[in-house]
């Protein structure tokens, strides 16, 4: 007997503003999420924004153009000054200058033409945070539409608030945040928001003010075609891994940094951050202030099936984050089998449970004793290792995540259908 989510394959859209997987882990959920629909029976397109995402060939692509005023390439410039001609283009490009944001929105109002015109072709419609007006009259007015949210882009902006030591730095990060007001309103239209913890459920309804029963959790998946033990001998000691590819202060990469240069004082320690920082940003100048570079690594952008092998050659791995609505990189730490410690930030705590080492957000000192006991104890290690690979063969999984997406969409449309 088929489950219910398989009865009858469904014709998804699946929106994202911007997809590529490099660009952040919205794009790494629409990758994995489109394929394991597709590989449970349902039909799945995608439309993007660029960058655009890397897809299973299954799953079907629809490029929506913007100005990509982000491209380094054409940096905060068109490509064509034909583009400007069109009134959302030069919407798109004005608020790029003056210190905005826009893509949201901008994307929004690209999307809503474009279903307008091919509301026949899905049965539901499912954006990823991008909660842009376009997207929210969709949901009102013209098709069963639904919305994961990862988590509250106010604790980034209040994050960015807090480093921005200058009126002019703090105007500036007004102006990159006012999407969010916008995102505010629109989360309101949904009848159903999906959420990746339980943690960023109750957040998310605080922080914008919504009734919690209209949320449903859903735990991301692991992709073990990338994230698995390597067998090739014993690991090196003294070793610490951790995925920060960003000068994002909510992900605390400076707090591990300060906690890398104390251990040094005492024993051997070098660190390994897949990922690069920005010319002359805060984590580049901090590893020169601190003096740390001979034994700090970046290894700039690497491919997914580099990913097992650096974590083979790590002792520890790090998620020093100060908030996380779910913590991918913790997980993915956890299904490489590397003894893991995390913060308390955010859903941390719920994801890693009791498979690691858990400290508090923002502890420079409390990092550093967890790194110094687990760099010295092996038997704590092993424990930690063996208990991070149970967690995520049982709980994360981008099959089940799939299932339980599934049943969120018949619940939308159904909920549609009666109050039309």
């Amino acid at each position: 007997m088929k489950s219910k989510s398989t009865s009858k394959p469904l014709k998804i859209c699946l929106l994202t503003y911007r997809g590529n997987p490099t660009c952040g882990g919205q794009g790494v959920y629409i990758k994995h999420l489109s394929k394991a629909l597709v590989d449970i029976g349902h039909s799945v397109d995608v439309i993007s924004g660029p960058p655009y995402p890397h897809l299973d060939p299954k799953v079907k692509l629809h490029k929506l153009p913007s100005l990509d005023l982000y491209n380094p390439e054409h940096l905060f410039r068109p490509k064509r000054i034909s583009d400007l001609a069109r009134p959302i283009n030069m919407y798109e490009f004005l608020n790029v200058c003056t210190g905005s944001f826009p893509e949201p929105f901008t994307f929004g109002e690209r999307v809503y033409s474009y279903l307008k015109k091919h509301r026949n072709n899905y049965d539901i419609v499912h954006d990823n945070q991008c909660l842009s007006y376009g997207i929210g009259r969709l949901a009102q007015k013209v098709m069963p539409t639904i919305v994961t949210i990862h988590h509250p882009i106010t604790v980034d902006q209040m994050e960015d608030y807090k480093v921005a030591k200058t009126l002019l730095q703090k105007y500036r990060v007004f102006r990159w945040y006012s999407f969010i007001r916008m995102q505010m309103k629109v989360a309101r239209k949904f009848s159903h928001i999906v959420t990746v913890s339980e943690f960023t459920k109750k957040d998310i309804a605080k922080e914008f003010s919504l009734d919690e029963n209209i949320f449903r959790v859903v735990h991301n998946g692991i992709n073990n075609e990338y994230f698995y033990p390597v067998q090739n001998g014993p690991r090196p000691e003294n070793s610490i891994i951790v995925t920060n590819s960003a000068d994002t202060p909510l992900k605390g990469l400076n707090f591990l940094l300060e906690a890398v240069a104390q251990i040094r004082q005492k024993q051997s320690v070098k660190l390994t951050v897949i990922g690069q920082p920005k010319k002359n940003g805060i984590i580049e100048n901090l590893v020169a202030k601190l003096g740390v570079s001979d034994i700090v690594h970046f290894t700039g952008r690497i491919a997914n099936e580099e990913f097992a092998d650096y974590y083979a050659k790590a002792t520890v791995a790090v998620v020093p984050s100060l908030y996380e609505g779910f913590g991918i990189p913790a997980a993915e730490a956890m299904a490489c089998g590397v003894p893991l410690i995390t913060t308390s930030g955010g859903a941390l705590p719920e994801v890693v449970g009791n498979a690691g080492m858990i400290v508090p957000p923002a502890d420079t000192s409390a990092l550093t004793k967890a790194i110094t006991h687990l760099l010295n104890n092996h038997d704590e290690r092993a424990k930690y290792a063996k208990a991070g690979l149970e967690r995520v063969n049982s709980v994360f999984s981008w099959p089940k995540a799939a299932e339980e997406v599934a049943e969120v969409y018949r619940e939308a449309i159904d909920g549609h259908r009666r109050s039309a």
